[in-house]
């Protein structure tokens, strides 16, 4: 018997290279009336300044998929882990500009 091939299923590839990662402890996003870009930085204590790691570029169909797909997530997490707590006031303090594009880009 022949196997038969779901035309919906998609194959994804993970190299070893971006199986690794990539930590980021602060995410700008930006959008346009076309899409969405989501810079992930990482922060280092004493260090002036910041390297953009990843930059994602979104359709906003695609962002709002990702927010509902975080949103899934972190109520999954939070009912087998407990609640995430926020901290206030623990976050950096961004200048007004960061140096990327503008959210009227």
């Amino acid at each position: 018997m022949s196997e038969q091939k779901n035309p919906n299923q998609i194959s994804i590839e993970l190299n070893e290279e971006v199986a690794q990662g990539i930590y980021s402890n602060l995410a700008v996003i930006t959008h346009s009336s076309s899409e969405f870009v989501i810079d992930f930085i990482r922060l280092v204590p004493g260090i002036p300044k910041a390297q953009v790691k990843s930059r994602i570029i979104l359709t906003p169909e695609h962002a709002k998929r990702l927010v509902a797909a975080l949103q899934d997530n972190i109520a999954k997490y939070e009912a087998v882990y407990g609640v995430i707590k926020e901290v206030k006031d623990s976050g950096p303090i961004m200048p007004i500009s960061f140096g990327g594009p503008t959210a009227q880009a």
